[in-house]
């Protein structure tokens, strides 16, 4: 099995830029499609971005797609989400995920593994 420690997370006004990590340990990160979620209070947890054990692929919520992007480095074990223009709808908790699926699935149901979150709070 594998551990998520989440960092990163913040206050930042509305427009600007934030780098959230995820650091794995135990099992080694590449066997697991990683990704990123979110809930925001009183909401559902939904799908932010995925990448592929390889790192060539990835995908991404139509919300968030053109301002975050997902990338990984398997030789530290570690997951990032770049977020770029940051809107107050992004406030959310932000969690790291962990996946023994091959495909990019937006389900948290098919997530094994999750971190404990960072708060991101985007303020208007």
């Amino acid at each position: 099995q594998v551990q998520l420690v989440e960092s990163g997370g913040g206050l930042v006004q509305a427009g600007g830029s934030l780098r959230l990590s995820c650091a794995a340990s135990g099992r080694p990160s590449n066997n697991y499609v990683m990704s990123w979620f979110r809930q925001a209070p009183g909401k559902d947890r939904t799908f932010v971005a995925a990448i592929s054990r390889t790192g060539y692929n990835t995908r991404y919520a139509d919300s968030v797609k053109g301002r975050v992007t997902i990338s990984r480095d398997n030789t530290k074990n570690t997951v990032n989400l770049q977020m770029n223009t940051l809107k107050p709808e992004d406030t959310a908790v932000y969690y790291c995920a962990a996946s023994t699926e091959v495909a990019l699935t937006t389900s948290s149901y098919a997530y094994d593994y999750w971190g404990q979150g960072t708060q991101v709070t985007v303020s208007s």
